[in-house]
């Protein structure tokens, strides 16, 4: 199978389209590359993990494509309200057999192509983004592909790129901006990614390192029961940061509400964060990308913006819904 690593990508904070480059919506999915050959499908991670046994509906629709092809994509789910929900997928992963096919029926993944690798036989890595992507059209309208398959769109048009950048409640993460001359590089960082970012509010109910010097925050927000429900971490604090906010801590008391909790260190790790609690007093801005769980955690460590001691845990925002 041709390699699904393929151009790495480095962020940038400007949204503008520039002359020369395309833009197209960033999924918040599984970035992965597919290929069928005489029939036998591959369907790999970009890291090389092999993923065919827990998307059975992705590998059944591969016989819409034509042979000797491979594309590369982002596997993605849906759920009810029409919104990406990243954990859905996640959970995909450790379905197999008949636990797959249930899930395919009840949380379908779809896969959605961005480049053409390989058509018919023939490598297409070195043609121009915009020669692989007229092609890529060409196999959807010519062979009527349907779901799981999902053509993902891009434009030269800066209002376009600008109105994907307002659709983060559908959970796009943002767009990705590649060269319209540009070969498919795997393993070079020849694309660049703006993700939408915003700011929220969230109160402080632990820290990693020690109150004196806290090298992370540890945010929570109240949900509709009056619980203080973990919504995720900061990025590392500097110096200045850690020192300032030290001062407007108070060490946890008894009855604190994450008493006996436990904490990973990262979204979907196994490693546990030695914390420790604070009273849930302080109120801190953030700034935060979309990606989210549907309880509403961060799944990207927050950066820290500016404390507000102008502001209650009252004043917060509550939790759409309790986590599961």
């Amino acid at each position: 199978m041709d390699a699904a690593g393929a151009d790495a990508e480095h962020s940038r904070a400007d949204p503008e389209l520039r002359p020369g480059w395309a833009g197209e919506p960033k999924w918040d999915g599984f970035r992965a590359g597919v290929s069928v050959d005489a029939g036998r499908v591959v369907l790999r991670s970009r890291r090389g993990t092999e993923m065919a046994s827990a998307f059975p509906e992705v590998v059944a629709g591969a016989a819409q494509l034509p042979d000797a092809t491979a594309l590369d994509g982002e596997l993605v789910v849906w759920d009810a309200a029409g919104r990406l929900a990243f954990e859905r997928l996640q959970n995909r992963l450790a379905r197999h057999g008949a636990g797959a096919a249930r899930a395919a029926e009840e949380r379908p993944a779809h896969f959605v192509a961005f480049d053409l690798l390989r058509l018919s036989g023939t490598d297409t890595t070195g043609w121009p983004y915009r020669r692989r992507g007229a092609a890529l059209d060409s196999v959807f309208a010519a062979r009527h592909l349907s779901a799981p398959w999902a053509l993902c769109p891009s434009t030269t048009e800066a209002d376009v790129v600008r109105e994907w950048l307002t659709w983060s409640s559908v959970g796009m993460e943002g767009v990705v901006f590649k060269r319209l001359v540009a070969p498919y590089r795997p393993s070079v960082r020849g694309w660049q990614k703006c993700k939408v970012r915003e700011t929220s509010e969230a109160i402080v109910g632990a820290v990693t390192g020690s109150t004196a010097d806290p090298r992370t925050l540890l945010l929570g927000r109240y949900d509709g029961q009056d619980r203080l429900q973990y919504v995720g971490r900061t990025t590392n604090l500097a110096r200045a940061a850690g020192a300032a906010v030290a001062g407007l801590l108070a060490p946890g008391q008894h009855g604190h509400p994450w008493t006996g909790w436990s904490f990973s260190a990262g979204w979907g790790s196994q490693e546990k964060l030695v914390v420790t609690l604070m009273e849930p007093e302080l109120v801190v801005e953030v700034g935060v990308d979309v990606a989210r769980d549907a309880s509403g955690r961060w799944r990207h460590p927050a950066r820290w913006h500016r404390a507000r001691p102008d502001l209650s845990p009252a004043d917060i925002p509550r939790l759409p819904s309790a986590p599961h």
